[in-house]
């Protein structure tokens, strides 16, 4: 279990899936995540903090996005919210207008507004908040 959280960090959540894989009994699972944890192979802040700098710097994902896949590895609100601090403001600005205008201009045959109604649906999917994109499109300017 060591070595597989070597290989990449992990949530407690895919650990305890890893050892029911194994057929452990209770008591052994319960040992094997205290090493882990007391030798630090296993530690939440330091997943949440990777998760959320891989999916947003490799991904360009939201964090809307970002948020709802921590909350489904059974990641708290609390520990999510205090390590959004990884995506700097500058940042999520400019990856956030960069995939609007490549995506506003791929709309070929479309009239301006169906074009803007199609690039917002699309940015709210990759995870990122209807204020954010509203205010990106007022400094921007089409057509």
């Amino acid at each position: 279990m060591a070595n597989y959280c070597v290989y990449q960090d992990r949530c407690h959540q895919e650990v305890e899936q890893k050892m029911r894989d194994f057929l452990l009994i209770p008591e052994a699972k319960e040992e094997i995540l205290l090493y882990l944890m007391k030798e630090n192979y296993l530690n939440e802040e330091r997943f949440t903090r990777s998760y959320i700098r891989g999916k947003f710097y490799i991904k360009s994902w939201g964090r809307n996005k970002i948020r709802n896949h921590l909350k489904f590895k059974g990641i708290s609100e609390k520990l999510i919210n205090s390590c959004f601090d990884e995506i700097e403001e500058a940042a999520y600005d400019h990856v956030l207008q960069k995939i609007y205008e490549n995506y506003y201009a791929k709309q070929n045959g479309f009239k301006p507004y169906e074009k803007k109604s199609r690039t917002i649906k699309y940015m709210l999917g990759r995870g990122f908040e209807y204020e954010s994109i509203i205010q990106i499109l007022e400094n921007l300017s089409f057509d």
